[in-house]
């Protein structure tokens, strides 16, 4: 039974190297956008072979991650049960796993999606290992910003396994999630500034004040909302879609002010309530995601031409 328990722990450790959590959360973005680029439902097949595939390629980034990281995640309170911290995991099984998981998803989505959907997993796992994790999470403040350019890349694998081509529309999809990562990650930073100022990461929530951070997620949360409401022309979302996108960004910027305003008056740290915006950040995209593909799901007779009645209505002279 000993021998059981152990073997089940080192499932769970090597589970948790990918991080399940922040996996789940990439996938939720595929599925609804391989609905948009069908503008229906695509084979099962393809939506579990394509899921499957980004869930290697998710796991294979976040292993080696914890691998090149595993000196700073023993001295941050956040992380300081990762199994490469408690020693559940050796360094070179999760540089292995993480390699295999990579090789994996390559292959996978090559043989039961696309070659390109295959190279686009590839360039994840590198961006987010070499471009993120080795240079500039150390390095720059802005590193969430242009590392978070891995965390868009579902969008375009779903697309691409679909369609075996990118057009306008996915790099629109990838754009919302890009402007998204920022106003996402900063508060979670601020919450964790103690942890990331101990080890010399320069995260946006570590080194500048609360105003500053607030300000500048407010401002990516505006290119955001800019971003979903371009998808309506470019990908001829409908009405549902196009609903959508205006409430849920309304709200998103509602949170993202009631930060700035918070930042302007507290006096601690708690008082900020960073986490509020990063609890937000979920909701705001898992609603958003799921309406779009609720959208995409609906007879485009249902509403016709209605974007270019809406734009014949307008007083534009």
């Amino acid at each position: 039974m000993g021998n059981r328990a152990s073997a089940r722990e080192r499932v769970r450790g090597f589970v948790a190297l990918t991080k399940p959590r922040i996996v789940e959360l990439l996938l939720m973005t595929t599925i609804p956008t391989m609905i948009v680029a069908e503008r229906g439902l695509p084979s099962l097949w393809l939506v579990v072979a394509t899921v499957v595939g980004g869930t290697l390629a998710a796991g294979s980034a976040n292993a080696l991650n914890c691998y090149v990281d595993r000196d700073i995640d023993a001295l941050m309170h956040r992380t300081e049960r990762r199994p490469l911290v408690t020693g559940l995991v050796t360094p070179r099984e999760a540089l292995v796993f993480g390699v295999g998981l990579g090789v994996a998803s390559v292959v996978w989505l090559w043989a039961f999606a696309n070659l390109l959907s295959a190279v686009l997993a590839a360039a994840a796992i590198a961006f987010y290992v070499v471009v993120y994790t080795l240079v500039l999470k150390r390095r720059s403040r802005q590193n969430i910003v242009w590392g978070g350019a891995a965390g868009c890349m579902p969008v375009l694998i779903g697309w691409s396994a679909v369609t075996d081509s990118l057009s306008l529309a996915p790099w629109v999809l990838f754009a919302i999630i890009f402007f998204w990562t920022p106003p996402h990650y900063w508060p979670l930073s601020m919450k964790y500034r103690d942890d990331y100022a101990a080890v010399g990461v320069p995260m946006l929530g570590a080194v500048a004040g609360p105003v500053s951070v607030a300000r500048q997620s407010t401002a990516y949360a505006w290119a955001m909302v800019v971003s979903s409401l371009l998808l309506v022309p470019v990908a001829g979302t409908g009405p549902v879609y196009a609903f959508a996108a205006v409430v849920t960004g309304a709200w998103f910027l509602v949170e993202c002010y009631g930060l700035l305003a918070r930042a302007k008056s507290a006096t601690s740290a708690e008082q900020v309530r960073a986490m509020r915006l990063f609890h937000t950040s979920i909701s705001y995209l898992t609603v958003l995601f799921l309406l779009m593909a609720v959208d995409a799901l609906l007879p485009a007779s249902w509403w016709g031409d209605w974007w270019p009645r809406v734009l014949q209505s307008l007083p534009l002279g």
